[in-house]
Order: C-alpha cells, then structure tokens, then sequence
C-alpha cells in the first residue's frame, strides 16, 4: 500500500493542471488519514481573492478527476478553501510575492537574541529575507532558518 506522502504527491499531480485550468492556482494540498477515512484539504488563491464559487468550481472539477483516477485507496472527504489572510509562507515564490507585506516569523536559532519576528517583509533574495522592524531596525534571516512563517493581518 502507498504511503500518504506518495498518495499526495499523486492527487497534486493529477489535481494541479485541472485547478491550473479554471485561472486558480493550487497554493497548497493536506491530506491525512484518520482511522478509515482520510481528510484532502485543497488551498487555492487566486489574484483578487478567492470566493465561494471559485470553491465550488474547483471542488467539481477535482472531485470528478479524482473519481477517475482514483489515486486514493480509500474513502476520504474533500474540503476546498482559500489559504485564509493570515497564510503560511512556505515557498521561496511565496516570499517574493509578499514584499511588502507585514509578516510573522518563528527561526529555529535566535537572531540578534530573537526568535520572533513582526515586520513588513522588505526583500525576499535566493538564500534569506530582509525584515524592516520597528525603528527602522533591519533583520536577515536566512531560509533554513525559518520554522514558520505566515502573512499577519493587517486591520
């Protein structure tokens, strides 16, 4: 039997292309599995927002791709949802799309004796992001050195 890994990995590849199709981006898949069902959680966004029938749509259009191909070796409920405003940032794509944005960060290691972090996301490079803090103070922090990260909302 596949590992859930294996079995996510397929459903984004057979998913991605029909989501990619409607104008919506696939931002993000979950799936678990809990006693003798699993759970397919489906992020999108689109440019603009993401709404209740752009859900709807893509929950068709996967559900009926899915039933197809049937990658997934037993039952499962599917929930389709936009990643929300306060989003995890996983992806180097995902930082650059976000300069400028006030972030929030956790680091595995301190930097300049901090592990947590609220400011404007200023850049967002190959190997580590630049963070303008209050005071105009500015904070590096590389990649692999982020355990979390997520877009904080702004009222």
């Amino acid at each position: 039997m596949k590992s859930i890994e294996e079995i996510k990995d397929k459903i984004i590849e057979i998913i991605t292309p029909v989501v990619k199709a409607l104008g919506i981006e696939l931002y993000n898949v979950e799936f678990s599995k809990m006693r003798s069902k699993g759970l397919l959680r489906v992020f999108i966004e689109k440019e603009g927002g993401v709404t209740i029938d752009d859900c709807e749509r893509v929950s068709h259009e996967v559900e009926a791709v899915l039933d197809v191909e049937d990658p997934v070796p037993f039952s499962y409920v599917l929930e389709v949802s936009s990643p929300g405003l306060d989003r995890p940032i996983k992806e180097l794509k995902d930082f650059k799309r976000y300069v400028g944005k006030t972030v929030r960060i956790i680091t595995h290691e301190p930097v300049d004796k901090e592990s947590f972090f609220v400011g404007t996301l200023a850049d967002a490079g190959d190997n580590e992001i630049s963070l303008l803090m209050p005071k105009d103070r500015r904070v590096i922090i590389p990649y692999k050195n982020i355990s979390k990260a997520r877009l904080e909302v702004e009222v």
